[in-house]
């Protein structure tokens, strides 16, 4: 008897944890955002050209490969976290400002923008309701993210040497989305089944799902208004 109420008392006191990083993460989260979207605004506004912008993306990302992971545990992290993510968002602002320049190019944001929360909430709300455990997605996503960063140095080498694929560039795009897709089920199953429990993490991983998300999208409607 008396084990059978450790069990339940242990269920209890896990059920309460994953829920206390659950809403840790989505403050964070809602948090990051805004200020990525500051300083995205910033950087329109100061015309960052997108050699700045790329080289801000790739300190963001060498600061959650090789720093974040030493930091996540400690109140550092969260600095680490802000650093990253108002560099992100930094990063975007030529990439913003490029469409901006398009024929319908603010619709063609704002379609990206509302594709991206239907997809993030819906994908979330899923999970959440449903409990499924979507932990069987962890070697997809693995093994995808390792593909995407191969197919992105391919494609960021070739447009150096001035070569430019458009069908694989178009079917790289389509495939983050897929593979964000599938990281926001298996990010967000694991954080209510107790498999992350560091909301510093979860977070950041969960804010790089929303912001490939976006980009994707945005690429995916600019070629498709032009055509």
């Amino acid at each position: 008897m008396q084990e059978v109420y450790s069990a339940q008392t242990s269920q209890v006191l896990s059920q309460s944890e994953a829920s206390k990083v659950l809403r840790n993460t989505y403050f964070l989260l809602g948090l990051t955002l805004a200020f990525s979207t500051i300083t995205a605004g910033i950087a329109m506004a100061a015309g960052i050209g997108h050699g700045a912008g790329l080289v801000m993306s790739l300190i963001a990302m060498a600061l959650i490969w090789f720093v974040l992971p030493k930091t996540a545990n400690s109140a550092s992290g969260l600095a680490v976290v802000f650093i990253f993510t108002g560099l992100i968002g930094a990063g975007l602002g030529p990439v913003i400002n490029r469409y901006l320049a398009m024929e319908n190019g603010a619709s063609i944001i704002m379609q990206a923008l509302g594709g991206t929360a239907v997809i993030f909430i819906g994908l979330s709300a899923y999970v959440l309701t449903s409990r499924k455990n979507f932990s069987f997605l962890g070697g997809f996503v693995a093994v995808g993210m390792m593909l995407m960063l191969a197919i992105m140095l391919f494609l960021l080498g070739a447009s150096f040497f001035g070569y430019q694929f458009s069908a694989l560039h178009l079917a790289f795009s389509a495939g983050i989305v897929l593979l964000m897709s599938a990281l926001i089920l298996y990010q967000t199953s694991e954080i209510i089944h107790g498999g992350e429990t560091n909301y510093i993490l979860a977070t950041t991983s969960l804010y790089l799902s929303i912001v490939n998300l976006f980009t994707s999208l945005l690429h995916l409607l600019g070629v498709a208004n032009d055509d």
